[in-house]
């Protein structure tokens, strides 16, 4: 099979494509036929150097696929060869093949084409736990989504919006506010131009939000809890701007938060099966019905990986960036 390969730890043309044997589906796995595989941030680490994939992981990048089971490993009774799925894996996404835990795979939505498919899983998997499973999000609260425009923040946005949560937003351009809008942010707020704090401060006449999704880390810290309401939560998914922060332990006394974070790519089998099991009961009928959908800002041949790292690391695109076999 092809596959893309990592070279050396450098800049995107690292990312070359090479022949590899076809994996096997072990006990436990499928392997898919890979259609298209999603890119994501995590993938632009581990070209960097800086985040090496888990022992007993591919070394192919690669966190998300959609396409057809080709082969299934003993022990897997819930699928057979030719359904298409779309899967979360801990590596190998960038090849014409991936094996993936048969409990880590999903059906393709009705309506949706691969592509769209491949779109969803790192997403989905890390908002739904991460705002709704540890942030505890309900329909009557509200949101903070910072990166909105970025595939984390596309999917927080229409989830929580389609839960019935009031959304807010910030992004690195007004374009980019502009699209946060259109897909259920109440108000995106350019934290080029603006304190998005004070912004949300104001839109919530001082009571803050109950629940803030973070990527950004060590600069946001404070402004993050001070925009937090009592019984606020704080969720870091990512720290892109510095992972050290300092906290006045009294702030959060006075006012009850919480602070929460997770990584996902070296959670057990077991961790990432229950999670598939609570998207297809909560998210699923909302990406079939319509509610909700990956967003998919392009599409790149698997040859051209460099080329979709180069787009994302321009930080122009809105949404997700695909591969397609």
């Amino acid at each position: 099979m092809i596959a893309i390969e990592i070279r050396e730890p450098g800049g995107p043309d690292v990312l070359v494509p090479v022949e590899r044997p076809t994996p096997a589906a072990a006990a436990g796995e499928v392997l898919i036929r890979v259609a298209a595989a999603g890119v994501n941030r995590p993938d632009i680490f581990q070209r960097l150097g800086r985040y090496p994939p888990p022992p007993g992981a591919s070394d192919i990048p690669g966190l998300e696929v959609a396409g057809t089971i080709e082969q299934v490993g003993s022990g897997v009774e819930e699928w057979k060869i030719g359904d298409a799925v779309c899967a979360l894996v801990a590596g190998g996404g960038y090849a014409e093949y991936c094996v993936a835990p048969a409990q880590q795979c999903l059906p393709v939505p009705r309506r949706f084409d691969l592509t769209m498919a491949a779109a969803i899983p790192e997403t989905f998997f890390t908002v739904w736990h991460n705002v709704f499973e540890r942030g505890r999000l309900q329909p009557d609260e509200s949101l903070l989504v910072h990166g909105g425009s970025s595939g984390i923040g596309t999917t927080a946005i229409q989830l929580a919006r389609a839960r019935g949560s009031r959304v807010f937003a910030t992004a690195g351009s007004d374009a980019k506010c502009a699209a946060c809008e259109r897909l259920g942010a109440e108000r995106a707020v350019n934290y080029r131009t603006a304190d998005f704090a004070a912004v949300v401060r104001g839109l919530t006449a001082g009571r803050g939000v109950d629940v803030v999704l973070d990527m950004v880390g060590g600069e946001y810290f404070a402004r993050n809890l001070d925009v937090l309401a009592v019984e606020g939560r704080l969720v870091e998914i990512a720290t892109l701007k510095g992972a050290k922060a300092e906290l006045n332990i009294q702030t959060l006394m006075q006012r009850r938060l919480t602070i929460t974070g997770s990584t996902l790519r070296a959670r057990p089998v077991a961790d990432k099966a229950a999670i598939a099991a609570a998207l297809r009961h909560h998210v699923w009928p909302l990406l079939e019905s319509g509610a909700v959908a990956p967003i998919v800002h392009a599409t790149f041949p698997l040859r051209d990986a460099a080329e979709a790292h180069r787009t994302m690391e321009s930080s122009v695109h809105i949404g997700k960036v695909v591969l397609v076999a």
